[in-house]
């Protein structure tokens, strides 16, 4: 029986990798039959909070989706408003995207008010439920939001481990990050290399996404000043937007004397664009220093590109290490090592011919799936 849905996150016209996801989720439960409709932000971070130049996107809604902008983050009479209505509509599934403790208050209140109705149930995708950059209250905060759901969606093993810490009890579910497939196709790497006015004859590392402490960028950094490296033909692209002090990074550029073998394009790279960087480059690094599952990998996955992560959260879980890439510590040298391997052991082929198999495990159709074997076992 098809279900009436509600996802509760981030969508047109909030840009970034969850407005991307929900929408992209939004489609796959539209093609199984389901009626499904994403209630997004009129207000998602205040001004003052907000690290990056534009919370928005420029540019057309995404055709056949039917989204609506009706959720303030910061004014709880919204919050009594919104959760009032949806728990007078009675979806029969209310999803809601959790990722920061500041969301706490205002999702886990419209969700406390819409779940009175006793028919809709409401399941909780999560991609963090302990933050990588700690603040005071974060436990609080999560421990209000937990309260007000009955199932959870993880995307790797380590946040389905700290699931036990706020409610053991809680039916839940792990399934992998899905593709990122609505950036489109990959184009000839000549081509890539001649729309982003780069070097034909040199070759490309991509370090790609917004750009926060706990992303490792200046590990990367030190990692290229390792004289291997120097004397090989190869640069790296940082693509994405600073969410924290520039300062510091272009410092360490200058202190390791990296500004003609780095790259910068850190405005936010559209979408339309994000398959121009991914084709260009041979390898996709991301040197975090703590993690749960990345979107990043999901777009290296359905571009077919090799790629690094290091050993920290759920990377590892997704990259299976010499199949398909790397999964190194997170340090300078131990990043610098395996990028030296890839190039003089020339492993681009073989690691972008095991990627093709590797994707399969990847699906959209495995998501929903998951979201209804938790959704059967909520009483």
């Amino acid at each position: 029986m098809k279900k009436t849905i509600k996802i509760i996150g981030p969508a047109y016209p909030f840009r970034g990798g969850l407005a991307s996801y929900n929408e992209r989720l939004a489609r796959e439960f539209q093609n199984q039959g389901n009626q499904v409709e994403i209630e997004t932000f009129t207000i998602q971070y205040p001004s003052l909070l907000f690290p990056g130049k534009s919370q928005y996107v420029e540019g057309k809604a995404p055709e056949n989706l039917k989204i609506k902008r009706t959720v303030n983050s910061v004014n709880p009479f919204n919050w009594l408003k919104t959760g009032s209505r949806i728990r007078r509509e009675k979806p029969d599934l209310l999803m809601v995207r959790y990722w920061l403790p500041f969301m706490g208050p205002a999702l886990g209140s419209i969700c406390r008010i819409a779940r009175k109705n006793k028919h809709t149930k409401v399941i909780c995708l999560a991609d963090n439920i302990i933050p990588h950059e700690k603040r005071p209250g974060d436990r609080l905060l999560t421990h209000y939001f937990m309260k007000s759901i009955d199932g959870m969606v993880a995307m790797s093993q380590s946040v389905l481990n700290d699931i036990d810490s706020f409610n053991a009890k809680l039916p839940r579910a792990l399934c992998p990050h899905p593709l990122f497939d609505n950036f489109g196709d990959r184009i000839e790497q000549s081509k890539a290399k001649t729309l982003l006015q780069l070097d034909q004859k040199t070759s490309y590392l991509l370090f790609f996404g917004f750009i926060r402490d706990y992303k490792g960028l200046d590990i990367l950094l030190r990692a290229m000043a390792d004289e291997r490296l120097a004397k090989l033909p190869v640069k790296l692209i940082v693509a994405g937007e600073f969410y924290t002090k520039a300062d510091p990074y272009l410092q360490l550029l200058s202190d390791l004397d990296l500004n003609k073998r780095v790259i910068l394009h850190t405005d936010f790279i559209p979408n339309e664009k994000v398959n121009q960087y991914f084709s260009a480059a041979d390898l996709v690094v991301q040197p975090y220093k703590s993690a749960t599952q990345s979107g990043v990998t999901q777009i290296g996955y359905h571009f077919e590109k090799a790629m690094l992560v290091t050993n920290v959260g759920g990377l590892s879980e997704i990259i299976p290490d010499q199949k398909i890439g790397y999964v190194v510590e997170p340090n300078a040298s131990a990043i610098a090592d395996a990028i030296v391997d890839f190039y003089q052991n020339k492993r681009q082929i073989s690691f972008e011919q095991n990627i093709k198999e590797e994707k399969k495990k990847f699906s959209w159709e495995s998501m929903v799936q998951a979201f209804w074997s938790v959704y059967d076992r909520i009483s």
